[in-house]
């Protein structure tokens, strides 16, 4: 079909694109699949802004799919290596993307491409910084972005856990953040952030500075970091370099070293730092920020209402809806319990539902108290391997898990531990929120009693079917141990059989995973 053949749907829209097709692998043009049906536009266009301009945009919806184009075969490339480790979702479900057979979009002869590209006109200039021109403070003569593009964070009165994770899916709704360092120093959590642009920097500490990232709590505390740019050893729980993905995990980084790179990163190349589901996507407009008009910046912190303290509904992160109810997949039928489920997520937040699916048990539905515990859980359970299967855990489709009932077949594959005592996240302030660490061969040991001897845990732990590698208490308390194991997998299955364990005289043991070494 030539181009002066009306088109009059997906189909011919499709074959109008032919014209461009190329056999090269890398191209800019990117096919992306099972697009959700109510995702729009903006949707589609945000998963590539924070890799550069986005030129072009083709929906299909008749198929959901969609063609975007990139303005740069470099920026494509990025693009897709990024969503290769890190799946994208649209309206809380994943998609695919795929580099395009096609070299360009032809879209001027294509009908119903308003709406497409009054989007990319939006979205390109949010991107670009014409937000400066209706920024009232910049627009009045106000101060320019003349401190750089580092930013240093405090935050305060923290009762609830805040991570790396989490200050990248707040701060990168102003621009693409670099690089990030957080520590603790004098007992108060601490970040650096550096953005590609310092016009990012200055909108995102001109709307966030004063503002709580939870009720009345985790308040963000900004100013601008005499660092030209940030030096980043390791990419682990504590820092960051989303230039560098080769560098190592190494251990947590604390001390700060200037650097004399460019602090605007590789030119026309800029790294998301984030890409998890649409509740953290384009968010809502923040309308007033410490007595500051920032128009339009979408995804600032909103409200989270608060019923009882340390009770916040609903169990969305700031301000935007979001989901507790987690999917698990790629189970292992043969030794998956509800109660497993329970300790292992109970790890990153307090489970309130289990459901093992009655006619696929390798599927599993898990209910947690919060929606950034939910988070929690998937930034550190993902991929993590469980009696020899690798474990899928994503945002679930439903808002709460049901129990069965009466009279429905079941098998007690579904359990309610709403009111459980093994919740480790029930008071608020509490030091397990301190101390949440990912999966590790190294276990923390608490509650020991004092009948108890070295050889008594490290059978207890042998006859789990681990391998005990090396064993220490604590040098002053002897209620505390760290205790190597064989392997990751290993140390997880151990948690799971042996967190509460019953000694006996009231004494039950807490297993936890540590960043401590042996």
């Amino acid at each position: 079909m030539n181009n002066s053949t009306p088109a009059t749907g997906d189909e011919n829209d499709e074959k109008k694109l032919r014209e461009g097709r190329s056999p090269r692998s890398a191209s800019r043009v990117l096919h992306l699949g099972q697009i959700p049906s109510d995702a729009t536009e903006a949707d589609v266009i945000s998963l590539g802004l924070p890799f550069g301009t986005v030129t072009n945009l083709l929906m299909l919806k008749g198929k959901n799919q969609a063609f975007l184009e990139m303005a740069s075969e470099e920026a494509a490339v990025t693009m897709v290596n990024y969503y290769t480790t890190a799946r994208p979702y649209l309206c809380s479900r994943p998609v695919y993307i795929q580099y395009s057979n096609y070299r360009e979009l032809k879209t001027d002869n294509l009908p119903n491409q308003a709406r497409a590209q009054a989007a990319l006109q939006a979205m390109n200039a949010m991107q670009s910084g014409n937000l400066a021109t209706a920024s009232t403070p910049i627009a009045e003569g106000g101060p320019l972005p003349s401190q750089g593009s580092v930013l240093w964070v405090i935050v305060e009165n923290l009762l609830y856990p805040v991570t790396l994770d989490v200050l990248c899916q707040i701060f990168s709704k102003f621009g693409s953040i670099l690089k990030i360092i957080t520590f603790t120093k004098n007992s108060v959590f601490q970040a650096l952030i550096q953005y590609a642009d310092p016009m990012n920097a200055y909108y995102a500490k001109t709307a966030l500075d004063g503002q709580s990232i939870y009720t009345a709590c985790c308040t963000l505390r900004i100013g601008f970091s005499k660092l030209a740019s940030l030096k980043v050893k390791y990419n682990n729980e504590k820092s960051r370099d989303f230039t560098r993905l080769d560098l190592p995990s190494g251990d947590s980084q604390l001390p700060l070293e200037p650097c004399v790179a460019p602090a605007f990163g590789t030119p026309n190349v800029i790294f998301s730092s984030y890409a998890g589901p649409a509740e953290f996507a384009p968010g809502m407009g923040f309308a007033e920020a410490a007595g500051v008009s920032v128009p339009g910046i979408p995804g600032a912190l909103g409200s989270v209402t608060v019923t009882a303290p340390g009770q916040m509904t609903p169990p969305g992160v700031f301000g935007v809806p979001g989901n507790s109810v987690l999917l698990v997949s790629n189970l292992n039928p043969e030794a998956i319990t509800p109660y497993g489920l329970f300790i292992l997520f109970g790890v990153y937040g307090d489970v309130h539902r289990v459901k093992i699916m009655f006619n696929n048990k390798e599927n599993a539905l898990i209910q947690m108290a919060h929606a950034f515990q939910a988070q929690l859980a998937i930034s550190y359970l993902n991929g993590l391997t469980l009696y020899g299967k690798v474990l899928h855990t994503s945002l679930s489709k439903y808002q709460a898990v049901q129990l069965p009932h009466e009279g429905q077949r079941d098998q007690g594959l579904t359990k309610d531990y709403s009111n459980s005592p093994l919740h480790r996240f029930k008071k608020p302030g509490s030091k397990n929120f301190q101390n949440i660490f990912p999966p590790s061969a190294t276990l923390h040991l608490s509650n020991i009693p004092p009948s108890v001897t070295v050889d008594d845990l490290k059978n207890l732990f042998a006859s789990t079917g681990s391998t005990v590698k090396a064993f220490k208490f604590f040098q002053h308390n002897y209620k505390m141990a760290l205790i190597q194991l064989g392997s990751v997998e290993e140390a997880v299955q151990a948690l799971i059989a042996l967190h509460n364990h019953d000694f006996g005289e009231n004494h039950h043991l807490r297993v936890s995973f540590t960043k401590s070494t042996i």
